[in-house]
């Protein structure tokens, strides 16, 4: 097959024992086309100094990288694996990552890939966060506008509407998807005022 080759970034403890082993959080950025960015330079922060190792990986569909990687999108789908890989990737370069205490943390679309990830690879991650979590991309696309719409029913990526194809967008959403879920723990923060997941989505 011809492999997708994706960057990531990892932030590591400046004070580490080489000799141990520290948790992992696994950290995937949010917008629909986007990419991790200053804005999480706080959160880095944060658990940087509470000694986490992070890894944050700019999965298929992530801007800065060409046309390529932004047209390979696929929302809620082998992104989701792209992350997972950078998840894999780190436990297998890094003798300072504790497999056994991985966790997964993301916001809006970010969220959603949390969530993903623990439904398809619940044994891999120890607990999970999603803020604002991307829920139910049918009920989204009713209230976004249309430039909105746009970006999944673009050709390269879902290529047709909720309306057209209501599987589709099931298959990438977490709430049709929550079967899955195997009692990994999970924190799930939304709120009534969000402009852009609107609470009902996560509710």
């Amino acid at each position: 097959g011809n492999p997708v080759k994706i960057w990531a970034y990892v932030f590591i403890p400046r004070d580490i024992d080489p000799a141990k082993k520290y948790p992992l959080l696994v950290l995937p950025h949010g917008g629909v086309h986007s990419n991790f960015n200053t804005y999480y330079t706080h959160i880095v922060r944060e658990l940087v100094a509470q000694g986490y190792i992070i890894v944050a990986a700019e999965y298929r569909g992530s801007t800065g990288y060409g046309g390529g990687l932004y047209r390979s999108i696929d929302y809620g789908g082998l992104e989701v694996e792209d992350v997972d890989a950078s998840r894999q990737f780190m436990i297998d370069n890094y003798e300072i990552v504790d497999k056994n205490r991985v966790g997964i943390i993301g916001w809006s679309h970010g969220g959603l890939i949390s969530l993903m990830s623990i439904f398809n690879h619940p044994k891999e991650y120890q607990v999970a966060f999603a803020g604002v979590p991307v829920s139910d991309l049918i009920a989204r696309m009713g209230y976004h506008e249309q430039g909105y719409r746009d970006l999944y029913e673009a050709e390269y990526h879902i290529g047709k509407s909720a309306n057209d194809n209501v599987q589709e967008y099931r298959r990438r959403s977490p709430a049709w998807n929550t079967e899955k879920f195997d009692g990994t723990p999970l924190l799930i923060h939304t709120n009534t005022n969000d402009d852009d997941v609107n609470v009902l989505e996560v509710e």
